[in-house]
Formats: structure tokens, C-alpha cells, sequence
């Protein structure tokens, strides 16, 4: 019993202690410290920034910060925030990566500038002391020979998403001269309101309002309006490619996002792309006349087409080859299999293309399709889903053909035309709200809408390759030498059944290579931790689709039906394949969103889904493809590139590790290379689980 008292005593003791609480102001002091003493202490000034400890107290200055917000109530500003006020932290550390000390300093703060838009929550952008430095890292962006692209997209995007959620600081942001200090003020008051504390006498800071703008007057004179400054702080202007001059001077946003609109890196191109677009979808009174009558945007945007434009060598060109190439948006401006004298037309017309989603789609776009979300998730009477099913999709109609001009003309189809195209825009918000908009209307209890996105172009299942009419003979495990008429079948559980589900599992198993798989590394379940989510899927879509649906598949096309057809999987799949064909390349949030649509459409019970989208054997007519074969493309494009990774094992654990903690702010060198890999390898793992449970469970279905 003595014994019994002493170790609750212990316990007890040990509960009550506690370790003294970390000073968080003391250690984020601590940190820029370290920093600052570096300079003062190094001896090698040739070494670049990566090799130091600055990236490592960058962040960790980050983390705190982050910290101390979510411990804090939103109109609340933390020690350590202030402290980065109140010593001009920001403006240091931007006149430190403009002089390039230590060399590659300017992707280390505009690194630490980005994630500070992107992870703290209240308002900065207002404060004097973060847009003034914001305003100046701008303009060291795009300058002659940038070795920092990816790291100034990413940031100029991050600023763009703040003025998104606050159209006002666009004011802030671009230098707009002459803002009334009243409308200044109330801004700032409906931000914060009263506050309380040592902090507050930043927040009231407003914009220079004798700031000038960069003047483009080598660009477009006639388009300065009164409202120019009439003093220029630079003579910024585009060179014959769409870049900057070697006269660029502190560019301002649009500008260095037009310039950046001409990298050779897709993904930085991308970024300014959304940049702009985000910038010209503000919706708040007065913004789309800041930008238009008070900026040098219409003069950027014209003259960069216009500058395109005389760069193609029409006197050299055959007209008939300018005719012949389509689908501009889709087009890579890199391709080196462009005929060189028809880079430029490519190059001109992706520009149109893009200008022309800014004019019609920018601005209320993204909202648009949100609210359809919405709707559709909503809808619950028949009558009504019946109505809007018909608004979204159209009437039904035959198959589709490639470039169907029905679903462009007709008022009945352009609306589902141009949703399934956004599946594919150039903004990744609004091709994720599209693929969304797509998952709900897959959950609906409607007849026409899998027949009209999918079936209506499987069905006739051309994409086999032509046979005679009759039945397909399957002589995968067929032996010649064996006498099969003695066994008995199971009926419910045939052994060619079996056979044939095990290959389709196993095909989708082995599909990402044993080198760049990472589940078993870190102790991860195999397929079968999917089984039961698959069976739970599969049972919902059963219960959507109560039509009368083969159980069978229907005859392969005969010579004579088939003769002179190609195959189209349709609009929809179309999309669907070609965004999966670029999954390495894009973000892991939108290849989410893509892959549960996908999954969704394999779980339907209709036996040309099942056979189009899960089985791999099936013998391909010229041109077809599947769900498999994209796969498989996918796979062939990730095994050149992971060459080109180190270590590329422990790479992918630290990613999949930090995905399952739920840490997206993380940065990992090939992060989304590494973030895709982890993907296919889940993705193909979930398709082998639907497979098991729709050709082996199938019977048990309702």
C-alpha cells in the first residue's frame, strides 16, 4: 500500500511539473540575430546563401510568427510581428537580396516574403513597413538574366492572391497615386477597428501618395491617359519578345507578370498567367477602372501582342500551314518540333488565347462556377434536377466527334462545352471548382447524366480494334495442351473470372516501378486499405443509376459498322486524359480533385465503363486510348525524370511523411515531381481496389 502512495505521489509530482514556456519574441530575436551576425562574422563572401544557416532561421522566423498568430485572436498583433514592424525587418532583408549578399540571397527573401503573404492570416499588405518592401522586391524582379523566376512568380502570386481577398490593396500594391487619406482611413479601420497595444501606430501607415508609377511611354504613348504621373520613376518597356529592355527599371506587378508570361519554364508561365487573371477578376467597385485608366495594363497586354506579332515572318510562311495549326491554347510554345518559321504564329495566337479568357471569363468566372457548385449539390427534387441537369449538360444527342461544332453553336450544349474546357483552364482554382462542379453532378441520381458525358461515345465501344460481329475470344490464359472440359466451375466465383480480375489488380499494382514507391517505406497499407472505401463507392454509384443497364458487354463493332469510324472518347474524357497525362507537372491539390473524378467514373457498374477504364488487356484500335494507357505514359515520363533526382527515396518519404502530417507549406527541392510520384502510386492502388471489388464482389451488389 506504501508502495502504491509513493508512485501516486510521483505521478502527481510529474503532472504538476511544468517546463518553463518558450519566450517566443526571444527566440525570433534570437534567430534575426543570427542572421545579421553572419555578416558581421563571415569570412568567405563567395558562398552562396543556400550553404549558410540563413534559409534555416528564415524559417524558422516564419514558423514562430505563424504561431503566435493562431495562439492570438485576429485583430490581435503579436511581439513577434511588431518586432518585424518596428525594426524594418522586411526593408533589411530586401536591400540584402537586391546587393546579392550572400550570392542567392534574393530567392531566400523572396521565398520568406511569399510564404509570409501565403501563411499569415490578418491583413499586412496596408502596413508601411510590409508594402514598401513588397513594392521594392517587385522590382527586383524580371530583371536581364533572372536566376530567380520560379521564386518571383511564386511571389508575385502570392501578392495578386492578397489583393484578391482585399481589392483595395491594389492601391498599395501599385503605387496608385493621389488616394484619399479619408477612404485610406476607413479602409484601415474596417480592417483592424480599435486597437489595443504598443503595435498600433503601424497600422495606420498609408501609401505615398506622391509614389509614381513606371511610365511604359516606349510602349504605347497614346494610351497615357490624365490620370499618368507626371513624373516617370523608370522607362520600362518590352523588347521585340515580350520581355524587359535592359532599360527596365523597377517594374511594377504588371509588368513584371507580363514579362514573366515569356519564360521557357511552364510553371512560372502559369503562375503569371493566374496572376493576371486574378488580378482582372477583382470585383470590388472602382478596381477594374484603377487597372484600365490608371495603369499601364491595356498598354502592356496590347503592346505584347502587337510586339509578337512582328516577329512572325509572314513574308516566309505558307498561309496554308498558319491555317493548319489548331487548338492554340493547347500549343507549347518550346515545342522544338514547331517548324521554326511557325514558333512565332504559336506563340502569337497562345497570347490572343489568353487575352481572350481574360476579356470574357476573368472576372466573375471562378464565382460562377462555385454558385453551379453550390446548386447542383443542393438540388434534391427530381423535377428540379431534371431542369438544371438539362441547364448544365444540354439535351441529349448522338456521340460526340472531335471539335464538335454542335457543342460550341448549339444554346443547348456551349454551356457544357465551355464547363468541361474549364476542366482544363489555365487557372488551377478555376479548373479544381470545375472538376468539383463535375464530382457533384457524378453523385446525382439522374439517368443522363453518365450517358451524356461518357457513354453516349463508349457504347459502341470503338475503341476496340475492328473484329468480325461475334464474341471477343480471351486467349490470355488459354493452353492448348489441357483438357478444360472436365473441371467444374465454381458459378459464382468461375476460375476465369478469377484469373482475369487477379491480372487487372496485379496490372495496376505493378504499374509505378518498386524504385520510386514510398508507401511501404513509411508503413503504409497496400490496395486492400482501399477495398473498403472502393466497395463503399461502387454501392453509391450503383444506387444512382437504377436504368436498366447491361449486364453483359455488347458485340465488339463489326467491319461493316466500324468501317471508316475513329474513335472520340468525348469531350469529357478527353479533358480527363489530358490533364492525368500532365500529372507530374501540376499541383497536388488539383491532381486530387482530378483523380477522386476519375475514380468515381471507374466505380459505375455499366460494363463498357468497366472494361474502358479498368481493364488493360483489351485490344486497342489506332489512336485509342484508356485510363491504362495514359497511366502507363505517365509512368514512362516519370522514370526519365526521376533521373535527374538525388536521393530520390528519401525524398519521397520526407514528402509522404510531411503530406500525412498535413504540412503543405513545406518546401522539398522537386516538390511537385515528388508530390505527383506519391499520387500515381495512391491513384493506381485505389483503381486496383475498385477493380477487386467490381469484378470479383460484383454479385453481391444490390
Amino acid at each position: 500500500m506504501d508502495m502504491f502512495s509513493k508512485l501516486t505521489s510521483l505521478f502527481q509530482q510529474a503532472l504538476e511539473t511544468r517546463e518553463p514556456s518558450v519566450d517566443l519574441k526571444e527566440s525570433f530575436v534570437e534567430h534575426w540575430k543570427g542572421i545579421t551576425n553572419y555578416y558581421i562574422q563571415t569570412t568567405d563572401e563567395e558562398r552562396p546563401a543556400k550553404q549558410t544557416d540563413i534559409p534555416w532561421r528564415l524559417k524558422q522566423m516564419l514558423d514562430i510568427l505563424v504561431y503566435e498568430e493562431g495562439q492570438q485572436e485576429v485583430e490581435e498583433t503579436g511581439p513577434c510581428l511588431e518586432y518585424l514592424l518596428q525594426h524594418k525587418l522586411l526593408e533589411t532583408l530586401c536591400t540584402l537580396g537586391k546587393a546579392q549578399y550572400p550570392p542567392g540571397m534574393l530567392q531566400q527573401v523572396l521565398l520568406f516574403a511569399s510564404n509570409l503573404l501565403i501563411q499569415i492570416k490578418k491583413p499586412l499588405l496596408h502596413m508601411l513597413n510590409i508594402y514598401r518592401p513588397i513594392q521594392k522586391l517587385i522590382g527586383l524582379c524580371v530583371h536581364p538574366g533572372s536566376q530567380t523566376e520560379k521564386e518571383e512568380a511564386q511571389f508575385l502570386l502570392a501578392v495578386c492572391s492578397r489583393v484578391k481577398q482585399d481589392p483595395y490593396l491594389l492601391n498599395y500594391v501599385l503605387k496608385i497615386p493621389n488616394i484619399s487619406k479619408s477612404k485610406m482611413a476607413e479602409s484601415t479601420s474596417n480592417q483592424f477597428g480599435d486597437r489595443n497595444g504598443s503595435g498600433s501606430k503601424f497600422h495606420g501607415q498609408s501609401p505615398d501618395p506622391v509614389s509614381p508609377s513606371p511610365s511604359f511611354c516606349n510602349l504605347s504613348e497614346s494610351t497615357t491617359s490624365s490620370h499618368s504621373q507626371p513624373e516617370c520613376g523608370a522607362t520600362c518597356s518590352l523588347d521585340q519578345s515580350g520581355g524587359a529592355s535592359p532599360q527596365a527599371e523597377a517594374p511594377d506587378l504588371l509588368f513584371a507578370l507580363v514579362h514573366l508570361t515569356q519564360s521557357q519554364r511552364s510553371r512560372v508561365r502559369q503562375k503569371a498567367h493566374e496572376g493576371l487573371l486574378l488580378l482582372v477578376g477583382l470585383r470590388s467597385d472602382g478596381s477594374g477602372e484603377t487597372l484600365t485608366q490608371r495603369t499601364q495594363l491595356v498598354a502592356l497586354l496590347a503592346g505584347k501582342l502587337v510586339q509578337l506579332y512582328t516577329l512572325i515572318p509572314t513574308d516566309e510562311l505558307d498561309p496554308q500551314d498558319i491555317l493548319n495549326i489548331s487548338q492554340f491554347s493547347k500549343a507549347d510554345p518550346d515545342d522544338s518540333r514547331l517548324c521554326p518559321g511557325l514558333e512565332p504564329v504559336t506563340l502569337f495566337f497562345c497570347w490572343l488565347d489568353f487575352l481572350d479568357h481574360m476579356m470574357t471569363e476573368g472576372p466573375q468566372l471562378m464565382s460562377t462556377t462555385v454558385v453551379l457548385c453550390r446548386a447542383v449539390q443542393a438540388v434534391r427534387s427530381a423535377a428540379l434536377l431534371d431542369r438544371l441537369v438539362l441547364f448544365v449538360l444540354g439535351s441529349p444527342s448522338p456521340p460526340e466527334e472531335p471539335l464538335d461544332i454542335r457543342d460550341t453553336q448549339d444554346t443547348t450544349q456551349s454551356l457544357r462545352h465551355r464547363l468541361i474546357q474549364q476542366c482544363d483552364h489555365i487557372s488551377e482554382e478555376i479548373s479544381m471548382a470545375s472538376l468539383r462542379l463535375f464530382e457533384q453532378l457524378l453523385q446525382k441520381p439522374h439517368g443522363d447524366i453518365l450517358p451524356n458525358l461518357v457513354l453516349r461515345n463508349l457504347e459502341p465501344r470503338l475503341y476496340l480494334t475492328q473484329a468480325p460481329a461475334g464474341p471477343v475470344e480471351d486467349t490470355r490464359h488459354t493452353d492448348s495442351g489441357e483438357d478444360h472440359e472436365d473441371l467444374e466451375e465454381d458459378p459464382w466465383f468461375p476460375d476465369s473470372l478469377h484469373v482475369h480480375s487477379t491480372d487487372v489488380i496485379n496490372s495496376f499494382l505493378c504499374l509505378v516501378p518498386q524504385e520510386v514507391k514510398s508507401s511501404q517505406l513509411v508503413q503504409e497499407g497496400g490496395y486492400d486499405s482501399y477495398v473498403l472505401d472502393a466497395r463503399n463507392l461502387c454501392e453509391e454509384c450503383a444506387c444512382l443509376c437504377q436504368q436498366d443497364w447491361p449486364e453483359d458487354l455488347p458485340p465488339p463493332p463489326a467491319y461493316s459498322v466500324a468501317e471508316g469510324s475513329v474513335f472520340y472518347e468525348g469531350h469529357f474524357l478527353q479533358v480527363l486524359f489530358d490533364r492525368l497525362g500532365r500529372l507530374l507537372e501540376q499541383p497536388y491539390d488539383l491532381n486530387l480533385q482530378l483523380t477522386s473524378v476519375l475514380s468515381r467514373l471507374a466505380a459505375f457498374r455499366h460494363p463498357v465503363i468497366t472494361e474502358f477504364l479498368l481493364d488493360p488487356y483489351i485490344p486497342l484500335s489506332p489512336g485509342a486510348r484508356t485510363l491504362f494507357t495514359v497511366l502507363i505514359r505517365v509512368i514512362g515520363e516519370l522514370m526519365q525524370r526521376v533521373q535527374m533526382v538525388p536521393d530520390v527515396s528519401d525524398r519521397l518519404i520526407r514528402v509522404r511523411r510531411r503530406l500525412l502530417e498535413l504540412d503543405q507549406h513545406s518546401q522539398e527541392e522537386h516538390q511537385t515531381l515528388l508530390r505527383g510520384t506519391i499520387l500515381l502510386e495512391e491513384f493506381c492502388k485505389e483503381l486496383a481496389a475498385i477493380a477487386f471489388v467490381k469484378l470479383t464482389l460484383d454479385r453481391d451488389f444490390p
